[in-house]
């Protein structure tokens, strides 16, 4: 994750949703399914996003309670670990 509190104009900073490294080596990571489209409010710990890699489904989670405001990656594409797939903006009082 990255970003922080609220910035000078009081605005809180996006936090990133990234492919963690999931163990499994030799096999291609697919993102296979947006959870909540963009737009949506979540709850931190609420299931965002699924991948799919050699046939194991592995879910990922909201990194903070607020809304998913930008999709960087689309279904079917290929990822790796550490690349970003979402920005979600936290709730003013969930910094």
């Amino acid at each position: 994750m990255t970003g922080g509190g609220p910035t000078a104009s009081g605005e809180s900073l996006p936090r990133s949703l990234v492919v963690p490294d999931v163990g499994i080596v030799g096999v291609a990571l697919v993102l296979s399914l947006w959870l909540v489209p963009e737009g949506t409010d979540v709850l931190e710990g609420d299931r965002v996003v699924e991948l799919l890699g050699g046939g194991v489904t592995i879910d990922l989670e909201a990194p903070v309670t607020g809304r998913l405001v930008r999709v960087l990656v689309d279904e079917d594409d290929a990822i790796a670990p550490g690349t970003v797939l979402a920005e979600f903006v936290p709730s003013p009082d969930h910094d």
